[in-house]
């Protein structure tokens, strides 16, 4: 397992990790998969006194996490750095025709995970965006999330972060359920999908 006592863990990200947290409280963890993975940790490994944050804002893209890190990550001074981000680099074309290329993609990511490397002695975690294919819709989004998950394979390998292949997952699990056991609109998690991410999160870690 990669944690250690009093280790400072960071869930950063967009609705996916926000999940309506109390922004006035500032360890609240909201109630998906940061609350699932607390909880699981405190009852298993109480020894290990952890705080954990979480902030994750609904409809961030990665130049917003880009333009919020100092606040949002480095004084926070975390040991374990977890980022989801990146569909509503893909969403945002779609609903909004305000494209985000790969490149923007990642010049924004790689000032994020270079701060990290430059400000923390930290680890990094960094998840796949995904998207399930419900409804219809969802299945054009594949032509401009392919090139962003290759761009998280290339940052991970690039800045030695563990690499949780969300995408991978969730469409491994998607055919074994109802369209919308996992996601109910492909892309914000059901109790079931945060659970999925949890499961995994925690895997990889102990591992």
């Amino acid at each position: 397992m990669i944690l250690s006592p009093n280790d400072i863990i960071l869930f950063q990200g967009d609705s996916v990790t926000d999940c309506e947290r109390d922004r006035i409280n500032s360890k609240d963890l909201g109630y998906g998969y940061p609350k699932l993975i607390a909880d699981y940790i405190a009852k298993n490994h109480p020894k290990l006194n952890l705080t954990i944050y979480n902030r994750g804002i609904s409809g961030n893209r990665a130049c917003d996490l880009r333009m919020r890190w100092q606040r949002d990550c480095i004084d926070l001074k975390p040991t374990i750095v977890s980022i989801l981000i990146g569909i509503n680099d893909v969403w945002r074309r779609y609903d909004a025709n305000h494209e985000t290329s790969a490149a923007s993609y990642e010049s924004s990511y790689r000032k994020i995970l270079q701060k990290i490397k430059d400000n923390l002695n930290a680890k990094i975690i960094m998840m796949e965006p995904f998207v399930n294919p419900f409804p219809d819709d969802r299945k054009q989004w594949r032509e401009d999330l392919n090139p962003k998950l290759e761009v998280v394979h290339k940052l991970a390998d690039e800045f030695g972060a563990i690499l949780i292949p969300l995408d991978k997952i969730f469409a491994q699990a998607y055919p074994t359920k109802p369209a919308d056991y996992y996601a109910y609109d492909g892309v914000h998690p059901t109790m079931a999908g945060h659970e999925l991410i949890a499961q995994n999160w925690l895997k990889i870690i102990k591992n």
